[in-house]
């Protein structure tokens, strides 16, 4: 039922490949660049603060309060790492695409058969949020330029067969790298890594 959250399929398929490319990255191979906002430091604190704590995937369909309902922490998809993360600064993902589809039903994703909203899955789908993010003039051009890509963005990738994925760009970069790393959860728990370009970009957003 969660369809295009973030496949957990895909995640030993498509993603295999891409972690062989992959490494941990320790202290001393990091440098951070300075951030002037503090929302945006907060949400990537938050959200790299995560990789601490949430060591797995499980895209199943939870039933969760609203407003601020959350699966586990210890758990959770791709889009579960924003919605932690911005909440950290007063946004509630959760909320507000749910009051945003309740306007505008039709301008969201038909792909799951729904004829209403729903509170426990809609925030939790990468097409939801790529709609919301645009919907509210956030959406920044996809190119190829790792400057482009700012500390706080939100990139959105196709990795192949349609299934699509989500991460936070944070503000640490490896030493010799123009490329701030990702934080995001591809099937084994929320991690910090260079994957910007690993996959096609579909989507480019700063909320900030």
């Amino acid at each position: 039922m969660m369809g295009m959250i973030c496949s957990l399929v895909l995640a030993f398929t498509v993603a295999f490949t891409a972690a062989c490319q992959q490494k941990a990255f320790s202290g001393a191979d990091q440098r951070s660049t300075p951030v002037s906002s503090s929302d945006v430091k907060r949400v990537i604190e938050a959200a790299i603060e995560q990789t601490g704590y949430t060591s797995g995937y499980d895209p199943s369909y939870v039933k969760i309060a609203y407003p601020g309902g959350d699966v586990p922490r210890h758990t959770g998809v791709c889009s579960d790492v924003l919605v932690r993360a911005f909440r950290k600064v007063g946004v509630d993902l959760q909320k507000e695409i749910h009051e945003d589809m309740k306007r505008a039903f039709s301008a969201y994703p038909k792909r799951w058969g729904l004829t209403r909203p729903d509170t426990n899955i809609d925030h939790r789908r990468v097409p939801n949020l790529m709609t919301y993010f645009k919907r509210k003039g956030k959406s920044l051009a996809m190119t190829t330029d790792p400057k482009d890509y700012l500390p706080g963005d939100v990139v959105a990738w196709d990795l192949g067969n349609g299934v699509l994925h989500v991460g936070l760009v944070t503000n640490v970069a490896e030493e010799g790298s123009e490329n701030h790393l990702i934080v995001h959860n591809i099937g084994w728990g929320a991690r910090l890594e260079d994957v910007l370009f690993s996959w096609r970009i579909i989507g480019h957003y700063r909320y900030f």
